[in-house]
C-alpha cells in the first residue's frame, strides 16, 4: 500500500500540464486534463477543489474557464501538492510497545520508557528527510526534467491538443466546485 493517494499523482501530473514550455502557467479545464490523461473527471474535480483551497491553483471564469496556477511554478513544491491533496501524513505511528515487554510484568522501569522511543526517532528522522526532499522539488523542476526526457514534438502536440479543446469549448465547462 502506498503512503500517498492516487489523487497526489493525478494532481502533480495535472499541474505539469498547466505549464507551457517556458514554465509559465496556462489555463485548462478539469474535463480536458482528465481526458488528456485518462483519469476520472469527478475524482480530478475533487483534487482540484483541494488544490484551490490550498492556493495552488485558481479558477478562471467564463465559458472557457478552468484552472491555472495561482503561484509561479518555481514556488509550488511537491510537498505543497502532497499536503494540499492528502493532508499531513505520518509514515509511522509509535505504539509504545516498549512499555509492554513481558519481562517487565506490567511495570516497565524508567530506563525502558524514558525519552523518545529509539525506533520512533529513526522514523521521525526518515519522515523529516522525505518531506525535505519533497519540499526541494518544485513543479518547474519536474517540468524541466520531463522536458529533457520527452521529444520536442510532444510539447507541441500537447499545446495543439489543449488549444483545440479551448477553441471548441462551448457552454459545457467544468463541474462547478460547489458540486464537488
Amino acid at each position: 500500500m502506498s503512503l500517498y493517494s492516487a489523487g497526489v499523482e493525478y494532481g502533480i501530473h495535472c499541474l505539469l500540464f498547466l505549464l507551457d514550455e517556458r514554465g509559465d502557467s496556462r489555463e485548462s479545464s478539469v474535463r480536458d486534463l482528465a481526458e488528456l490523461q485518462g483519469v476520472p473527471q469527478e475524482y480530478l474535480a475533487k483534487v482540484f477543489t483541494k488544490l484551490a483551497r490550498a492556493g495552488l491553483v485558481a479558477a478562471t471564469e467564463g465559458v472557457r474557464g478552468g484552472f491555472r496556477l495561482a503561484r509561479p511554478s518555481d514556488e509550488i513544491t511537491v510537498l505543497d501538492i502532497v499536503t494540499a491533496i492528502d493532508g499531513p501524513k505520518k509514515i509511522f505511528d509509535c505504539r509504545e510497545i516498549r512499555e509492554r515487554c513481558a519481562v517487565f510484568e506490567g511495570s516497565p522501569p524508567g530506563w525502558a520508557t524514558e525519552g523518545t522511543c529509539a525506533i520512533h526517532a529513526v522514523m521521525m528522522g526518515a519522515q523529516k528527510r522525505m518531506e525535505e526532499a519533497l519540499a526541494q522539488q518544485t513543479i518547474l523542476d519536474l517540468a524541466r526534467r520531463f522536458g529533457r526526457k520527452a521529444p520536442a514534438e510532444f510539447g507541441q502536440q500537447v499545446n495543439d491538443w489543449m488549444g483545440e479543446r479551448r477553441e471548441g469549448k462551448g457552454s459545457a465547462g467544468d463541474i462547478p466546485l460547489t458540486q464537488v
